[in-house]
């Protein structure tokens, strides 16, 4: 058996999180208890389906398929998977590919490191902050980059078992969500098969369980890699928060990968286009930041660092109409949760919406590098930040979803 490329053209199941899906999981979990091997298998292309159920998995379900997953794994799979839950290791993530983290960035493919690392602060202004993709604490990145298990390392049964439990942790409608999540690896599969070398690739993305899954007790499902970061954190049971979560895509223009349209983040930009350019000139004026920023402010390394004054347009001060787009905009992001917990984070957001500040600089269009735009409520943090390309040329975005309370679930050191 041979081990899948990075850049292997195997899809995944583009399917929403279902029963069949946990059934599926459950079975290949019980099958691996006699044939568990530390193998990959071949990188064979694995059909799409989809169940006609659409009833999302609880966070029951959730620890099920977490218990399949690493039944489908050897012991040594195992002991790499489970990780302590802390801080650092729950801190621990980026938007770089993990080997620049790891200082092996183009092993052989021929890659390209990005040029120059990014700052958060705004142009002229005092804030210095890491650069974005930095590892936690604002200095050098860990020497061995993510914790968890390299997908790499993942047979097709085995990469089944995590679709199974990725597709019940996200949300199920399409290009949020699990689908989101897919046409991440597919676009990294795209950036390897196109100039950027075997350092990108849905091969280098990691998975990790910080704390045992249980519905007693606290543990986080943390999956992740260049420009993905999924950060599920469960405590008795209950999902107790869903952020730091990071969506950046590089193409941002659409690209077919194996069959399978890509355009995630595109909605996001959509959503935001909408929104700004709904405001009169007045609104729009205030709005305006003075500063000009070339990333986010609040990305990896930049933990419960939340200005402690809101600029920009107070959500009081926009029409019926316009807190519709503005609550549209955050959905996109508050979406990539499972559904049910997903209306019930945005419920809580809406309630607060009148509280909520809207602020951009750049232009409204948000398709040019510099192009910046944030959502600043009493508990949700939303950015959106247009950077130049690193592997192909034009813009792509870098986006941030955090929780002033539910950030890690609160962890703090």
């Amino acid at each position: 058996m041979t081990a899948p490329s990075p850049a292997s053209t195997r899809h995944l199941l583009r399917w929403p999180a279902t029963t069949a899906a946990l059934a599926l999981a459950l079975t290949l979990g019980s099958c691996s208890s006699s044939e568990e091997t530390g193998d990959a298998s071949s990188s064979s292309t694995t059909s799409s389906s989809s169940s006609s159920s659409t009833v999302a998995a609880g966070s029951g379900d959730v620890v099920a398929l977490a218990e399949a997953f690493a039944a489908t794994l050897s012991d040594e799979q195992r002991e790499t998977l489970n990780q302590e839950y802390t801080f650092a290791n729950a801190a621990n993530w980026s938007n770089f590919p993990d080997a620049l983290l790891s200082g092996g960035f183009g092993g052989g493919g021929g890659g390209a490191a990005p040029s120059g690392a990014m700052t958060g602060a705004p142009s002229g202004g005092t804030r210095t902050g890491a650069p974005s993709g930095a590892a936690p604490g604002g200095g050098a990145s860990t020497s061995t980059g993510r914790v968890g298990l390299q997908t790499s390392e993942l047979s097709d049964d085995q990469w089944a078992a995590l679709e199974a439990l990725l597709a019940a942790a996200t949300g199920s409608a399409e290009d949020e969500g699990y689908d989101e999540v897919v046409q991440h690896l597919e676009a990294d599969d795209y950036l390897g098969e196109n100039s950027g070398g075997d350092s990108y690739g849905r091969g280098n993305f990691f998975i990790a369980f910080l704390g045992t899954p249980s519905t007693s007790g606290t543990w986080e499902l943390q999956f992740g890699g260049h420009h993905l970061a999924v950060a599920n954190t469960y405590v008795d049971g209950q999902l107790a928060g869903a952020t730091p979560s990071f969506r950046g895509i590089e193409p941002f223009s659409t690209v077919e990968v194996d069959g399978d349209t890509v355009q995630p983040e595109q909605q996001e930009q959509q959503a935001f286009v909408a929104l700004l350019s709904s405001l009169d000139e007045t609104q729009l004026t205030t709005a305006t930041l003075s500063s000009s920023f070339n990333d986010i402010l609040l990305g990896p390394g930049e933990d419960w660092a939340f200005p402690t004054t809101s600029e920009g347009l107070k959500g009081s001060e926009l029409t019926d109409e316009q807190k519709a787009l503005l609550l549209d905009a955050i959905e996109r992001y508050v979406g990539d949760v499972d559904d049910e917990n997903a209306a019930t984070i945005l419920a809580q957001y809406e309630n607060e919406l009148d509280e909520t500040h809207v602020a951009h600089s750049g232009t409204t269009a948000m398709d040019q590098i510099g192009d910046y735009v944030r959502i600043d409520g009493p508990s949700v943090w939303i950015e959106f930040s247009m950077q130049i390309g690193i592997v192909l040329s034009g813009a792509h975005p870098h986006a941030v979803w955090r929780d002033k309370d539910t950030d890690y679930a609160g962890l703090t050191s």
